[in-house]
């Protein structure tokens, strides 16, 4: 298998960097700084699992507005000397007092985006740590220690991340909590800026001493009720308390001889392998990257999935949810008879929420190929606004994803998990590991993991290729963005099947970022690949 890393033709790609390699271990994230901070564990003898949580406890530091232990987590963790393939959902739940009469009485006819009701029960601690508890082989503290230095001591703000910052500020200057911990008098800090997050940093070294129970059950639980309180908020200490992590068995679906895993509700993993039943039935291999007849199948794949998702997707602990028929190869056959491969088809149903890029993904391989797809998130941009007050924790506001419609899967409902955006993806070749990765930014997940996957195994690019190549997000109804690097030819031809074509219209990355890990197992050779789009790198040794 070559199309991953050809040889041959290597240094033809047209990626805007090499691809990274390495023989015994290999790290990637959405920034240096977390980096290195998961090359440093794997170089003193940690596994692929000490490095993650590493490397998102840093980024939780450096790249706040994306992550944080006031958000949510999901992992897909590869045991190598056993051979499995394990699901982490580290998702927090919906307050116990959570119901759609309390939101209906409050006047809301949907969950607010921003603000205190939006703040369902933070899990990314717990996941972290419990990760790290049953899987990693060092201590909160080895692995919390260069985000304490970092939050204490300083470090300069890199472009993209200054950037994204300075898109919240005005959510930040809302209250004088979120804009005491995150802007400096009163403004986003500038690139090379060095930032400084001293309660942050207070509040990780109380972690690393007294251990995660003092966030759920103790002084920092007692200061997160005390904030929900004030706004008027329904977190109890009860919500907090009886917040577990789960272990799940993760979901797949043969594509084209590789065998791609995603996890199963409440995430939407499932989408992504929905399309992919989709895309298989046609030879998409014939086109060219980024032509029109391949974009327009993506898209209209990209829509069936998604009225799928938005009608079923849930917690299943609450609903049923028919996963048997909606991963088969005949429901997706059944989708590809209403498929017309010259006009386009307006969805039935899409939610549309948010076109931001936020969330974190890290991925790590340790020298004994024990493997970690890992993902974070506070949801939008510093998740809800809310900051508690001394603790430097911004609270997610993952609540904006349940629906108030009573008669809806997705309803909010007591101690219950909504349908959520993060997923991390691995692949498997005939059984055996063969890459982990992920790319970022709620609706558009989906939609990347499809995009890189296809540009790896139908348009045989080479890792690094394949993340930075251009990608289109469908947005809702006939919206299609296409991102810079996609022709004027191709947007013309999409609009000609009737799809209407938006070109990106930000400065501000509207169509993900990823990274990736792949195991070249003929050479032993660990090939890793981070976005052009992000601050970030790969790193081996």
């Amino acid at each position: 298998m070559k199309f991953f890393y050809n040889q041959k033709r290597e240094w033809r790609s047209s990626a805007q960097r090499s691809v990274v390699m390495g023989t015994q271990g290999m790290v990637a994230s959405s920034q240096p700084l977390a980096t290195l901070s998961g090359y440093k564990i794997l170089a003193k003898g940690g596994n692929a699992i000490d490095a993650a949580v590493a490397m998102v406890s840093t980024l939780s530091v450096v790249e706040p507005y994306n992550v944080g232990i006031g958000g949510d987590a999901f992992a897909l963790i590869y045991l190598a000397k056993e051979k499995r393939l394990i699901g982490m959902n580290a998702s927090g739940r919906a307050p116990y007092r959570a119901t759609v009469k309390e939101f209906r009485d409050r006047g809301f006819s949907e969950v607010p985006e921003r603000g205190i009701l939006s703040v369902t029960v933070p899990g990314a601690l717990h996941g972290w740590a419990c990760a790290l508890e049953q899987y990693g082989t060092l201590k909160l503290a080895d692995v919390f220690r260069d985000a304490i230095h970092y939050a204490e001591n300083g470090f300069p703000v890199t472009e993209v991340i200054a950037g994204e910052w300075k898109e919240a500020e005005t959510l930040l200057r809302s209250s004088k909590e979120s804009s005491k911990a995150y802007l400096i008098n009163g403004r986003a800090p500038y690139p090379g800026e060095v930032f400084f997050n001293k309660e942050l940093a207070k509040t990780y070294k109380k972690i690393v001493r007294e251990g995660i129970g003092v966030f759920y059950e103790g002084e920092i639980c007692d200061a997160i009720v005390n904030t929900s309180n004030r706004f008027q908020g329904l977190l109890s200490h009860r919500d907090l308390r009886e917040h577990a992590t789960t272990w799940v068995e993760p979901i797949s679906t043969d594509y084209r001889g590789y065998t791609i895993y995603e996890l199963p509700p409440n995430g939407q993993g499932l989408t992504v392998l929905q399309m992919l039943n989709i895309l298989e039935g046609y030879d998409i291999g014939q086109f060219k990257p980024n032509s029109p007849e391949y974009l327009h199948l993506l898209i209209e794949a990209k829509k069936a999935a998604f009225q799928d998702r938005d009608r079923y997707l849930t917690d299943p602990e609450f609903e049923k949810i028919p996963m048997d028929i909606l991963l088969s190869k005949d429901y997706a056959k059944k989708i590809r008879n209403k498929i017309n491969q010259d006009i386009a088809i307006p969805p039935s149903s899409f939610t549309f929420q948010h076109i931001g890029s936020e969330t974190v993904y890290v991925t790590a391989v340790d020298k004994d190929r024990n493997a970690v797809s890992f993902i974070s998130s506070l949801f939008l941009a510093f998740g809800s606004g809310i900051v508690v007050d001394g603790t430097g924790i911004a609270l997610q506001n993952r609540g904006k994803s349940f629906s108030l419609d009573p008669s809806h899967r997705n309803r909010i409902k007591p101690h219950k998990r909504p349908m959520h955006t993060i997923i991390p993806g691995m692949v498997f070749k005939d059984g055996e590991f063969l890459m982990s990765f992920g790319v970022m930014g709620g609706d558009m997940q989906p939609q990347g993991h499809v995009q890189f996957l296809v540009n790896l195994i139908d348009f045989g690019m080479n890792l690094q290729e394949a993340m930075d190549s251009p990608r289109i997000r469908h947005l809702k109804g006939m919206e299609v963005l296409l991102e810079d690097g996609i022709s004027d030819e191709t947007a013309v031809a999409l609009a000609g099947k009737g799809h209407q074509i938006i070109r990106q219209f930000s400065q501000i990355n509207q169509v993900g970022g990823g990274q990736a890990i792949y195991f070249d197992r003929d050479q032993n050779v660990l090939l890793g690949a981070s976005d052009r789009r992000k601050d970030g790198c790969a790193m081996g040794y």
